[in-house]
């Protein structure tokens, strides 16, 4: 109910009705009473009806629900600018700022309450200045309108004269009303005094707004004269100004079409609110009536679909979702709009996609989105997208009897020694059954062939993990690493297949090679050639580095050359040892 409420107040302060605003708004806080957007929402309708102590009441009551939030210091900082309290006004804008030292709102009012607040000070010297020289006529009418520092308040807090208080000849003619009042009669022709006057008492002159009227030049150019001050006995008669033409009416059909705009936002708050209840049903009743009540706002299109999104009507948010991009095209919408459009059609692409090609035109729509908006989450959506057409092509492919086709034709050009063309085929093998590891290890076997070694080890080891029982697999990483001549990864790949398969004579030949290798790397039974290559080679691996920069290992090595006793103590341990053996196989050490 509370929504409700803000919604309708939401709306009568779009259309400028402020006190059907405070009203709505007031119904809302007697049901939420501890909302402080309500205070902060009511705060800024009783400043817009000039009503600035309930709007300082309000905006109180705002900074004392959430203090850290800092709207709630704008609304003070407001209320009190339109009370004339300057100082307090500077304060409340400057306390909003430490907490949003980047809010423009702020930055504004502190801005025009800073400058109220010097006017004041300047008007206030002039006006005991004044004061001084002679008393004004106690026949005058309009004297208290001019005098003091309310007037300089009042002047800044409306948004038509505010703007005057930039032109150097209208605060001038605002500075000698203060000090001589009876002069009223020489600036009538001005209509910025009559507006001002206006404003001063409260009373609404038919003048010309800021917004009709021409604007006088800025201070960069010449400033309008001042008119010739004359004692009161010599002053002219007062000119009857010209009769000022009546505002424009507004027509029925215009005033029809405003009316129905401030009730189609007021639908769309009430369609948002039902939304975030979940209560779709009255959320779309809401939005449509919306669309049928203004159809140049795309927002409620897209709304809309947004909620048969949530509902799985993924054909109706679709066809919104194109309703929303045509029209929105028509009336040259903002393009995040567009994209937003765009995101929800592929979002509910997706979710109605049953095979891989069914993924494409949700792409589609996610990729067009993206050129319109770069937005981070139709981003993510895309690659979400992209990854289940993947997945789901793989799933689609998927055929085990195929698979062993393919893999049965591999071995064919295998034994005929035509080792691309057998890769080529256990390939096409893999794509319809990706976990045979018979097909990586037969790869791995072509690829070693061939000399293409870390591809060979990369399907080998593929294999393994797919099929850690596989003996062939073990043979095969076994085989790359002898001839990559890294023996003693060799000889653990090896020894590690033989806990499978302890009677493997392939592995145990592996075993027995990879031995040889190593003792005779313990002899130094190389050329200067093989030590050189082999040292080059032991030095690029990580592990050999990492025992090389032990400090500990260095220590050891040391103590092997000048400290027999404690080389003797180190040859107890087998973790040392193990590292010293890495160390001989690798050419870098030699025992004798």
């Amino acid at each position: 109910m509370a929504d409700e409420a803000k919604a309708k107040g939401n709306a009568a302060f779009s259309a400028g009705d402020f006190s059907g605003a405070v009203r709505h708004f007031s119904e809302a806080i007697g049901l939420a009473p501890t909302n402080h957007v309500l205070y902060s929402n009511r705060s800024a309708a009783y400043a817009s009806l000039h009503q600035y102590s309930s709007a300082l009441s309000d905006a109180k009551k705002t900074v004392e629900l959430k203090p850290d939030w800092s709207k709630g210091y704008s609304r003070l900082g407001a209320a009190h600018l339109g009370l004339g309290l300057h100082e307090d006004a500077v304060a409340a804008y400057k306390k909003g700022l430490e907490y949003d030292p980047n809010n423009d709102a702020l930055k504004s009012g502190l801005a025009d309450a800073q400058s109220a607040a010097l006017k004041s000070g300047f008007a206030d010297a002039q006006s005991a200045a004044s004061r001084s020289r002679a008393a004004p006529p106690p026949n005058n009418l309009f004297g208290d309108a001019f005098s003091g520092s309310e007037m300089w308040a009042k002047l800044t807090a409306d948004p038509n004269t505010r703007a005057y208080l930039q032109q150097p000849d209208f605060v001038k003619m605002m500075q000698e009303l203060q000090k001589n009042p009876s002069n009223l009669n020489l600036y009538l022709q001005d209509q910025r005094v009559m507006q001002a006057l206006g404003v001063l008492l409260n009373i609404n002159f038919r003048t010309t707004t800021t917004e009709d009227m021409e604007m006088p030049e800025s201070s960069s150019s010449s400033p309008r004269p001042p008119p010739e001050r004359r004692r009161p006995a010599e002053a002219e008669p007062a000119k009857k100004a010209e009769p000022e033409p009546e505002p424009m009416e507004l027509t029925e059909e215009e005033k029809d079409a405003k009316q129905r705009k401030a009730q189609a936002q007021t639908d769309k708050e009430l369609g948002n609110a039902a939304y975030k209840k979940k209560d779709f049903d009255t959320a779309i009743a809401h939005y449509t009536k919306a669309m049928e009540l203004d159809d140049e706002d795309v927002s409620y299109i897209t709304n809309r679909a947004a909620t048969y999104l949530e509902m799985g009507q993924y054909e109706e948010c679709i066809k919104d979702c194109d309703k929303a991009i045509e029209r929105g095209r028509e009336l040259r919408s903002d393009f995040k709009m567009i994209a937003k459009a765009l995101t929800r059609k592929g979002t509910a692409l997706m979710k109605m996609a049953k095979c891989s090609k069914d993924y494409e035109p949700a792409i589609e729509a996610f990729q067009k989105a993206l050129t319109e908006h770069r937005n981070p989450d139709t981003l993510k959506k895309l690659n979400d997208a992209e990854k289940a057409k993947k997945e789901l092509e793989q799933q689609e492919y998927f055929d085990p009897k195929l698979a062993d086709e393919e893999r049965e034709k591999g071995n064919e050009f295998f034994n005929q020694q035509k080792y691309p063309d057998a890769i080529k085929h256990y390939t096409e093998s893999l794509r319809r059954n990706p976990k045979d590891a018979r097909a990586y290890s037969n790869r791995a076997a072509c690829y070693t062939k061939l000399g293409a070694l870390p591809e060979g080890l990369k399907d080998a080891e593929k294999c393994i993990e797919l099929d850690p029982t596989f003996s062939k697999g073990y043979t095969r990483k076994g085989a790359v690493q002898f001839f990559m001549k890294e023996y003693d990864k060799a000889l653990e790949t090896y020894q590690e297949g033989l806990k499978h398969d302890p009677n493997n004579h392939e592995l145990l030949d592996g075993v027995r090679r990879c031995v040889g290798q190593i003792n005779k790397a313990s002899r130094g039974d190389f050329t200067p050639d093989e030590l050189k290559e082999r040292q080059a080679k032991g030095m690029q691996d990580p592990e050999i580095q990492n025992i090389l920069q032990d400090p500990v290992m260095r220590q050891v090595l040391t103590d092997f050359q000048e400290n027999p006793k404690a080389a003797q103590e180190h040859a107890k341990n087998p973790m040392v040892m193990s590292k010293i053996q890495k160390l001989v196989s690798a050419g870098i050490v030699q025992m004798k």
